[in-house]
């Protein structure tokens, strides 16, 4: 049988949500958390952005020092061969990308207005592929937007062209949330079977449907003799009403009925990790968790019945399908309510040595020489610039850890080779 892998795009798709955003630190905490927790790849962003690029490369360095592995970093990019270009020039090391091409009628008519037709679209795509190959990719994923909107017979030429050329994956996006778990798995299935790629799920929740569609998709891709890849954000967050759940997708592909029994996770994942990423995310979106958020939800462990409640009492499997603590849950949150040091971008060095001997402990012993202690301040005073909130723990051991890595993160240069 086939197995499923975990893609997850927020850094993609959860920062193109209207209104919100992420600093170039937060999305590289994210990819660290990721890794840690097994997830096969981070979509983690858009090559051909120029402000971009400092930061992909940052993670792409932190990929060859070992911090970012195994966990692969893939860039998303318009299925052309000008953006191909413009990646391999940005951010010359990047190896896996996926490119993304309007293949419905509604797309095409809609966003080209009669300048192009599908079939300059596949032409185009194809053109791209090659590109990405030349330039040594050593992987490309295909994406076709709208997916669930495009008539089977046209998705099928796609990518058979696609794979004809070298890509390795094809995307279906349920761009829309149009589908259903029963059309899903019966597109994906004769996907696979007619394609002969593995087959990638990205949908959206605009019928609240994200994650059984992601699931049913999969089971529609590996019934069709393909590997399946599942699309995540974290927290479901992405745009209009979000994405599949990162924590959501696992839960229901390792613990809902017979589900495992038959189709499995390529990558071993720690669900311990569920709830620091949670509530990283969380703040870093400045976007509450739900509280009816399956595993991570202030109410997903929460019983006020009494019958449950002495249900629960007597065997938590009573009424919880898993534990709290498979998700990292169950340690008290303390909060300070009494004198408190904070690092901010007018933080001083007798301060900021305070805080980072509370969180590093022998590891701030070093911030003995004067010098590397201002530098590991400035480069606190500019992530909390860039993120206008006081920096986690693990921000700031990162900036002491990585120092130059992190002055990269925090460099921008509005078009200044242009």
């Amino acid at each position: 049988m086939g197995k499923i892998y975990i893609i997850d795009v927020t850094n993609r798709d959860g920062v193109q949500t209207a209104r919100l955003g992420l600093s170039k630190l937060e999305k590289t905490l994210i990819n660290m958390y990721l890794n840690e927790m097994g997830v096969f790849q981070s979509e983690f962003g858009f090559p051909t952005t120029h402000h971009e690029s400092l930061y992909l490369q940052a993670n792409l360095e932190l990929a060859e020092m070992g911090v970012l592995q195994p966990i692969r970093l893939g860039g998303w990019i318009r299925a052309i061969a000008p953006d191909v270009e413009t990646t391999f020039r940005l951010v010359p090391n990047i190896r896996d990308l996926n490119l993304s091409a309007s293949t419905s009628e509604q797309m095409v008519l809609g966003k080209f207005q009669g300048k192009r037709t599908r079939e300059d679209v596949l032409a185009m795509m194809v053109e791209a592929v090659d590109a990405a190959r030349d330039f040594g990719a050593r992987s490309v994923a295909v994406n076709a937007e709208d997916a669930s909107r495009t008539d089977l017979s046209f998705l099928i030429r796609f990518g058979l062209a696609a794979k004809e050329h070298g890509a390795v994956r094809f995307r279906y996006c349920d761009t829309l949330g149009y589908d259903n778990p029963f059309t899903i798995y019966e597109t994906t299935k004769q996907l696979a079977e007619n394609i002969g790629l593995p087959i990638e799920l990205h949908c959206h929740g605009d019928l609240g449907m994200a994650v059984a569609n992601s699931v049913a998709g999969a089971k529609g891709a590996i019934d069709g003799g393909q590997d399946a890849y599942i699309n995540t954000t974290v927290n479901g967050i992405g745009e209009r009403a979000g994405n599949a759940d990162l924590i959501a997708v696992i839960l229901a592909v390792t613990k809902s009925k017979g589900f495992a029994e038959h189709y499995q996770l390529a990558n071993k994942i720690d669900l311990s990790k569920s709830w620091q990423i949670a509530k990283f995310v969380s703040y870093a979106f400045d976007v509450p968790i739900p509280i009816n958020q399956p595993g991570v939800g202030a109410n997903a462990f929460a019983h006020a019945s009494g019958i449950h409640a002495d249900g629960i009492l007597k065997d938590a499997s009573n009424y919880e399908l898993y534990h709290f603590t498979e998700l990292g849950r169950g340690e008290p949150e303390l909060v300070e309510t009494g004198r408190e040091i904070c690092t901010g971008e007018y933080s001083g060095i007798s301060g900021f040595r305070h805080v980072m001997g509370e969180i590093m402990g022998d590891m701030a012993l070093s911030f003995n020489d004067p010098g590397q202690a201002e530098k590991i301040l400035e480069l606190a005073r500019y992530a909390n610039v860039e993120a206008q909130k006081p920096l986690v723990e693990d921000e700031l051991i990162f900036l002491a850890k990585y120092p130059a890595i992190a002055k990269k993160l925090l460099t921008l240069r509005p078009l200044e080779n242009e």
